[in-house]
Formats: C-alpha cells, sequence, structure tokens
C-alpha cells in the first residue's frame, strides 16, 4: 500500500489501496468451494444424460462431458489466490467446452460467475481487473452473437406452443441478450462492490487503531501529567520534613552536653518526620517514571484538609445543597494524606457540579484508627464519574494520588440514586 507522512504518522493513500492477499482460511474455503462445485459437475451432468436434457442435440461421450465440467470448475479453488488467472482459464475453458456442445451447461455457468466476480473483487491491480472483466465479457458476447447468427441462418425452428405477442425468433433472441447481461452485469458490479467493501473495512479498522492509539497516548498523557502533579504536591512536603529535621537535628546537637531532654525531643522528631518523609517517598517513587520531564518548583500554598471547608463553599456558590460533617477525633495526620483527602474531594465535587446534574452533596470525613476516610456522595445521575464519559482521567488520577499513600478508593453508583466517591487513606506509617 502506498503511504504519505512522516513516519510517526502515516496515513494510507486509500485511491491506491491493494487488497491482502487472501488468509489460510480464506484459501481453504476456496478450495471446498471449488471441489464442491467440481462435484456438482460432475453430479448435474449424470442426470442430464439420464434424463436426456442435454444442452446440444449431439453431446460428445458421457466421460468427455464429465471431463469439461471438471476442468471448467476446477480452477475455483485458488480463485481468490490468483483471481486474474482463474478468470482467463475458465472463460476459455468455458468456451471450448461449448463448441464441444457438452450436455450440461449451468455448473460451467456458475464457475464463470465465480470467477468474474473474483477477479473484481480480489485482482489487486485495478486497471488489470476492470480492463480484464470486460475483455472476457466483450468475448463472451461475441460467442453468444455466433450462436445467434447459426439460430437465426439456420433451418426454422418450430415454436409449437408459442403464444406471446412477439415473434418466436425475436422472443429467443432478446430472453438471450437479456439474460446473458443481467449475468456478466451482476457478476461485474457485484465484484466491484466487494472490492469497495474490503477497501472501506479496511479503513475503518486504520481509522480504529488510530484511534486506540491515539487514546492510550492521552491516557499515557494524563497519567504522566497527573504523576507529576504528585510530585509536585510532595515537593514542598518533603522539602519541609527536610527542613525539619536539619532544624532539629541542629538543635539537638547544641544542646547535647547541656540539656539531654531537650535533645532527646529533638531527635524523636527527627525520627518521625524521616520516617513520615521516606514513607512518601517510597510511594512516589513506585510510581513516578524516571525520565520524566523537570517541573518547575511550586510556587503555591498546599490545600489541606483545614480548606475543605472552603471548598464545601464554593460548591456550595454553584447552587448546590452541601451538607459537611467530620466523624471521629480529629488528629493531626502526614501532610501529603491530608493533601491527597482534599485533592479527591476537590476533584468529586467539580465532577459533580459539572456532570452530575445533582441537588444536594455529602461531603464526610472520618478519623479511623489507622486511616483517613473521605467520601462525597451525591443524587444525581449515577452515570459514570469525573467526565470518563467525555473522555476525562480524573478517576485515574484520584487511583494515582491514594495509591501514592498506598490506600484505596472506590467509586460506584449508590443504589438509591446519585454516585459514592469514598477514598481510604492509611495514617499510621509501619515501623522501619
Amino acid at each position: 500500500m502506498v503511504i504519505a507522512g512522516s513516519a510517526a504518522d502515516v496515513e494510507p493513500r486509500w485511491a491506491e489501496w491493494r487488497r491482502p492477499l487472501p488468509s489460510r482460511a480464506q484459501q481453504r474455503r476456496d478450495w471446498w468451494l471449488g471441489l464442491g462445485t467440481v462435484v456438482g459437475g460432475l453430479a448435474t451432468t449424470a442426470l442430464v444424460n439420464s434424463i436426456g436434457a442435454q444442452a446440444f442435440s449431439e453431446p460428445p461421450p458421457f466421460g468427455e462431458q464429465l471431463f469439461w465440467n471438471a476442468v471448467v470448475t476446477a480452477p475455483l479453488v485458488v480463485r481468490r489466490r490468483y483471481p486474474l488467472a482463474v478468470l482467463l482459464v475458465v472463460a476459455a475453458l468455458f468456451i471450448a467446452a461449448q463448441v464441444r456442445q457438452t450436455g450440461d451447461s449451468v455448473v460451467p455457468s456458475v464457475a464463470l460467475f465465480l470467477a468474474l466476480h473474483s477477479a473484481g473483487a480480489w485482482e489487486r491491480n485495478r486497471v488489470v481487473a476492470r480492463w480484464s472483466r470486460i475483455a472476457v465479457i466483450v468475448v463472451m458476447f461475441a460467442w453468444l452473437g455466433f450462436g445467434l447468427v447459426k439460430f437465426l441462418v439456420g433451418p426454422p425452428h418450430a415454436f409449437k406452443d408459442a403464444a406471446g405477442p412477439l415473434d418466436p425468433v425475436l422472443a429467443s433472441v432478446l430472453y438471450q441478450l437479456a439474460l446473458n447481461l443481467a449475468f456478466f452485469l451482476s457478476a461485474y458490479f457485484l465484484g466491484e462492490q466487494a472490492w469497495v467493501s474490503a477497501r472501506r473495512q479496511a479503513e475503518l479498522e486504520h481509522q480504529a487503531e488510530r484511534l486506540h492509539r491515539s487514546q492510550e497516548q492521552n491516557t499515557r498523557g494524563a497519567i504522566v501529567a497527573e504523576r507529576l502533579r504528585i510530585a509536585r504536591d510532595l515537593h514542598d512536603v518533603v522539602a519541609h520534613h527536610v527542613s525539619v529535621m536539619g532544624i532539629q537535628a541542629g538543635a539537638a546537637r547544641r544542646v547535647l552536653d547541656t540539656d539531654r531532654e531537650l535533645a532527646r525531643s529533638a531527635l524523636l522528631m527527627v525520627e518521625q518526620t524521616a520516617r513520615d518523609s521516606v514513607g512518601e517517598l517510597r510511594g512516589l517513587l513506585g510510581l513516578l517514571r524516571a525520565g520524566a520531564p523537570n517541573e518547575e518548583k511550586p510556587d503555591g500554598e498546599l490545600a489541606a484538609l483545614e480548606r475543605l471547608p472552603d471548598l464545601v463553599a464554593t460548591a456550595r456558590s454553584a447552587g448546590l445543597e452541601v451538607e459537611h460533617s467530620t466523624y471521629g477525633e480529629p488528629r493531626p495526620v502526614p501532610d501529603g494524606v491530608a493533601l491527597s483527602a482534599y485533592r479527591v474531594a476537590q476533584e468529586a465535587l467539580t465532577n459533580v457540579v459539572k456532570h452530575a446534574g445533582a441537588r444536594k452533596v455529602d461531603v464526610r470525613v472520618r478519623y479511623l484508627e489507622r486511616a483517613l476516610e473521605v467520601e462525597v456522595a451525591d443524587d444525581g445521575r449515577g452515570g459514570p464519574a469525573f467526565g470518563e464519559a467525555a473522555g476525562g482521567f480524573g478517576l485515574v488520577g484520584m487511583r494515582e494520588r491514594i495509591a501514592v499513600h498506598g490506600g484505596s478508593l472506590e467509586a460506584r453508583p449508590r443504589r438509591d440514586g446519585g454516585y459514592l466517591v469514598r477514598a481510604t487513606l492509611p495514617t499510621a506509617q509501619e515501623e522501619s
């Protein structure tokens, strides 16, 4: 197939498309079709001779009739692999069999129809396919004309039961012309339509593949972008931990000889801060792809749970009835966990406003024994969340963010209508 464009984005020139060669399965089916046609031709020849209904008055011996039927139909076993050769061979043998005045002409006519159709549907060179079929049809009509001339100049035929409005001879000529015209035009245009259908199928498959690749690229880009956002969010947290560790270690060093209790307290703070930092870095390094482009340092404040009421107020200003409640005893949680909980609530509320068509939203924060849970439930349509139906990636981003901390995300339609988003984030670090 001729293609144009860069190596990264090639586009076939469909006007010059070449149909791929038949598959092995298609070639096997051709073998069965060809063999079935051969057997059908032999059986038809036997039946025609048994009832004395030969097409010609002086047919050759029965054995020769079987031979001609076999050789006319046998080439069909490779009709899709070598369509042009099959057409020419079948057409030549068909006329040869007619010259010999074989007893049966039905099955050879079927073989000729299939050969014409196959040349139109499978010949890769479209110019050759067109003109070879036209040439065969012209030859066949020339042969038909030769037969009609013999019929007209021969001895008069008796039409005992003729009762129509036309002269019997004229009616016979018109009948033969109309029948053959319908036969050959059907074979020609059905074959052409089969080739056009195959090309359209190839175009659809090509477009589907391009769409699939584009979706994969968009998904990968969105995931990378979300991971980089996670990296930006955690940058300040990790920098804060390291700064605190440095300050506390310096304080411990200065008072180590004079105030051991204060030095001990400072070192405990260093230990806890180091644990928090290592836990966040472990999750980050497990998810962020190596070699991502360098990002500028964040210049804004990190949002945390303390800003959740502001987020609720923003949702209310958009016309939603928002209930905000906290369960359990509030306690300090790692900054990264608080940030991720806030981001989940923010993304969920944003998509409720944009996609859910809801009136009421319930935002709940639960302080569990070893985890922090944030839940957003609405009474909207309950369809796909976070713009997934429109090509969004909110749910993917949430899962990436929650996975950093080893948490879990539940996002599903509610039984009584609406949609539920529940994120659970561990707050207790494992002892190293």
